[in-house]
């Protein structure tokens, strides 16, 4: 059974940072590329961050760019984003998800592409 338990939201000044970290099992966490997406209140989930299983490629979307950094650890099955420089419009609740896609934007930016989620973590910055 494939399990993604996100862990590290909570309520940040803007400004601040927060860590997010994805704990995977029940699939070949090596072998998934690995996507944040986020979702606000009345609003469609978005694509945040994606790192490939291929080749360590990282994707991102430009309202996060040069403040948000996704990392993997295969050895212990393990994604992280780290999300600095926070910003109101950062408030979501924010899901880690996997799939078989190994690169490019065109595949890992979509939530379509991705077959497991987790249950997500709230994150809510305050101005």
């Amino acid at each position: 059974q494939v399990q993604l338990v996100e862990s590290g939201g909570g309520l940040v000044q803007a400004g601040n940072s927060l860590r997010l970290s994805c704990a995977a099992s029940g699939l070949p966490f090596s072998t998934k590329s690995m996507g944040w997406f986020r979702q606000a209140p009345g609003k469609e989930r978005e694509f945040v961050a994606a790192i490939s299983w291929s080749d360590g490629s990282t994707y991102y979307a430009d309202s996060v760019k040069g403040r948000f950094t996704i990392s993997r650890d295969n050895a212990k099955n393990t994604v992280t984003l780290q999300m600095n420089s926070l910003k109101p419009e950062d408030t979501a609740n924010y899901y880690c998800a996997a799939t078989g896609y190994s690169s490019s934007y065109y595949y890992l930016g979509k939530s379509d592409k991705y077959a497991d989620w987790g249950q997500g973590t709230q994150v809510t910055v305050s101005s």
